[in-house]
């Protein structure tokens, strides 16, 4: 998808002023509109590179939630697993993560609680394959 077909599929899509930039070029430059998920509110970002979205992410501040987001991403891990399957997890300190493959894309849920507050995220992005020989 490009730029002018995301703008055309979500007209209320507003340019970000100051991207955020990730590692492969990739840069959020537009912000959707806030959409309730698991009982919190989630902004989503759309990451380009060069002219092609290459991923979404879903992000939600839950420093107010009494249980900080955890029953968020509860909520986020039964939809990844009724949708993807069995996820491949992590669970350290202040930190939750559940990833799913589907296809060409990878899907993950985040559940962060830390110094720098409570957050959940969700984030598709296009699956990137490397050669053994480029590790």
């Amino acid at each position: 998808m490009s730029p002018a077909e995301l703008q055309a599929a979500l007209p209320d899509a507003q340019r970000v002023a100051r991207p955020q930039r990730l590692a492969g070029g990739l840069a959020g430059i537009w912000r959707g509109t806030r959409t309730a998920i698991a009982g919190l509110s989630f902004q989503p970002t759309f990451y380009f590179a060069g002219a092609e979205l290459r991923r979404v992410e879903w992000l939600a501040a839950a420093d107010a939630l009494p249980d900080h987001g955890a029953g968020a991403f509860d909520a986020l891990l039964g939809w990844g697993r009724g949708r993807f399957g069995s996820e491949l997890a992590s669970n350290d300190p202040g930190s939750r993560y559940a990833a799913w493959v589907a296809g060409d894309t990878d899907v993950y849920a985040q559940l962060v609680d830390g110094e720098r507050g409570a957050s959940v995220r969700l984030v598709y992005k296009v699956r990137q394959l490397k050669d053994a020989s480029e590790l």
